[in-house]
C-alpha cells in the first residue's frame, strides 16, 4: 500500500484500523489531553532528527533526509524510551487527534510519500479511531473501537467496533460479508493464530509529530491537530 490513489488510501485506512471492539455502542472519553512535558532521553542526534521529522510532519512534504531521521529514532528507541515510565509517557503523549501526513506503504519502501487526502487518527482513554474525509470539519467515513496498549513493546493493538458515515453511526447497516472482511465487532481474543489483530508500534513522538509502524512494516507520520476530531467523526457519541 503506497497511499497514492484515494481508493487505495481508503482501503489502507480501513485495514489499518480494521478491527476494534467494545460493546455494541462505543463510548468516547473526553478526559484525555496531551502531556506538556515530553519524557524522552535526548541522546546525541535526537534534536536534529526530530527537527527534520517535525518540519516534514507539519508541512506534509518529505525531505531527502526524512527516512534517515526516522530510522535514527527507530534504531535508538531503546535508548530514547528505556524504561516503562518513558514508554508510558510516549503513550500518554500519543493521545489526541492526528492528521496523517506521510507514509512509506509496506515495509520494503524507504521513501515517504505525502498522503493525498484528509485522513486522521484519534486516540483517547478508551478508543482508537480513524477515517477519511474532505477536511477536519467534514469526515466522510470513520471507524472506532477500543485499544490495548502493550507498554513494554510500545504497541497499540486495535479492534473495530463501530463504523460511522458522516458522523452518524451506521454499524447496523453494514452487510455481514463486509463486517467479516473488516473484522467489525471482532475482539482481540477472537483472532486465532496465525491471524493477529491490527496493531501499531510507536517509534517516537514529539509535540508536533507521531511516528508509528503498521503490521506490514510501513511507517506513517501524523501531525497533531489543534481541533478535536471526535465531534466531526463521531457526532453525538462524543457528547456521551
Amino acid at each position: 500500500m503506497r497511499f497514492l490513489p484515494s481508493s487505495l488510501l481508503l482501503v489502507a485506512t480501513l485495514k489499518c484500523a480494521s478491527s476494534f471492539t467494545t460493546p455494541p455502542h462505543s463510548k468516547i472519553s473526553l478526559t484525555s489531553s496531551p502531556s506538556s512535558n515530553l519524557h524522552a532521553v535526548k541522546i546525541e542526534g535526537y534534536d536534529e532528527a526530530f527537527a527534520t521529522i517535525d518540519s516534514c510532519a507539519t508541512s506534509g512534504e518529505p525531505s531527502p533526509n526524512l527516512y534517515n531521521a526516522v530510522r535514527f529514532i527507530d534504531k535508538n528507541a531503546l535508548q530514547i524510551y528505556p524504561s516503562l515510565d518513558h514508554k508510558q509517557q510516549l503513550w500518554n503523549d500519543a493521545h489526541g487527534s492526528w492528521k496523517l501526513q506521510l507514509a512509506t506503504g509496506g515495509g520494503k519502501f524507504t521513501e515517504f510519500k505525502p498522503v493525498p487526502i484528509f485522513a486522521f487518527a484519534m486516540i483517547d482513554d478508551l478508543n482508537f479511531g480513524n477515517g477519511v474525509g474532505l477536511n477536519e470539519g467534514m469526515v466522510l467515513l470513520s471507524l472506532l473501537g477500543p485499544h490495548v496498549y502493550n507498554t513494554q513493546r510500545r504497541q497499540m493493538v486495535i479492534t473495530i467496533d463501530d463504523l460511522f458515515l458522516g458522523a452518524n453511526r451506521a454499524t447496523e447497516y453494514v452487510p455481514g460479508f463486509v463486517k467479516d472482511g473488516m473484522g467489525l465487532g471482532k475482539g482481540v481474543d477472537d483472532y486465532v493464530k496465525p491471524q493477529r489483530p491490527p496493531a501499531f508500534t510507536f517509534i517516537g513522538g514529539s509535540e508536533k509529530a507521531l511516528i508509528a509502524r503498521g503490521g506490514t512494516g510501513g511507517i506513517a507520520i501524523w501531525t497533531r491537530m489543534e481541533r478535536d476530531i471526535r465531534p466531526a467523526a463521531y457526532g453525538q457519541l462524543s457528547d456521551s
